[in-house]
């Protein structure tokens, strides 16, 4: 009788669970996460602290505003202008430029070849900036380049020296990779426009200029403004290609120029002037993330309905 209960209260307890069902309960799928959190703590997160930090901190770790009242300085001032006018002007030109282009791939009735054929140069192009965009520039715009070879039996010259190295000379350069980068972003948003409204539209007699004034525009619209915002901070933001252009004559005429020279090992460097202005460029760059966060959502909720 004793062992009959013994071996009941045995097949009662119960088992311990098996090693494969104790791992069940753990988030594997945030595991693929962990290296992409650790790069953006370290190299994203950690360096905007320290740079605001450092902002507001003399040399001696002490708080102070010297080294914001220092933006005032009429060469900074210079170097934001320069560098704002350069962003707006080729955030216009690759944004009508871009978008005709994306309009031209998508909605055109061009063949489906040329639309992917535009689309991989684009997503090529959109990252080809810095020295070997340069030199391309220069190797058909230069002293010697391609250009004025070609233009050397009819008498006529391009003088590099006033229109490649200098303020519009960078807006040229900088709308070369700001084209690609607006077909890239504009082109999933013109497909997102439906074939239904052009129909209902030309149903109730609609021109193809009152479906665009009415319908169209006020659609992409916010798409529209939200790709001009990317790319003024793409062009806000740009380092290597200004410096390469403008070499020893640009030392500072973009903001990027100004912020590296700071940091550079001679007399002339002053730290916390760069930590100043890099925050100031922080700003700018958060305000303009917000507009196309903003604008985005607001086209995604037209193109998704």
């Amino acid at each position: 009788m004793t062992t009959t209960v013994t071996a009941a209260q045995q097949a009662l307890k119960p088992s311990p669970p098996k090693r494969s069902e104790l791992w069940k309960g753990v988030p594997w799928d945030w595991l693929g996460l962990v290296p992409f959190f650790g790069f953006v703590a370290v190299f994203l997160v950690f360096p905007a602290l320290s740079i605001v930090t450092r902002s507001f901190s003399d040399g001696s770790g002490n708080f102070t505003l010297s080294n914001l009242h220092s933006l005032t300085n009429p060469v900074i001032t210079l170097a934001y202008r320069n560098t704002l006018w350069v962003s707006v002007i080729t955030a216009l030109s690759g944004s009508l430029l871009g978008g005709l282009l994306a309009w031209a791939v998508t909605l055109g009735g061009l063949p489906r070849w040329i639309r992917s054929s535009v689309l991989s140069f684009s997503g090529v192009a959109a990252n080809f900036a810095g020295v070997p965009l340069v030199f391309a520039f220069v190797a058909l715009l230069g002293r010697i380049g391609l250009l004025n070879q070609l233009l050397r039996p009819t008498g006529l010259q391009v003088d590099p020296q006033r229109f490649l190295y200098g303020f519009w000379g960078l807006c040229i350069v900088y709308t070369y990779f700001q084209i690609p980068l607006m077909v890239l972003i504009m082109a999933p948003a013109l497909d997102g426009l439906k074939k239904e409204w052009r129909e209902a539209a030309e149903n109730l007699g609609a021109s193809q200029w009152q479906f665009w004034r009415y319908i169209g525009l006020p659609v992409l619209m916010p798409a529209l403004l939200g790709s001009a915002a990317l790319l003024f901070a793409n062009a806000f933001s740009t380092y290597v290609t200004a410096t390469a252009l403008l070499g020893a004559i640009g030392q500072t005429f973009a903001v990027t120029i100004v912020v590296a020279n700071q940091f550079r090992t001679d007399t002339f460097g002053d730290p916390g002037l760069g930590y100043a202005l890099a925050f100031s460029m922080m700003v700018v760059i958060a305000i303009t993330v917000a507009l196309y966060t903003y604008s985005r959502r607001q086209a995604e909720r037209w193109l998704q309905k």
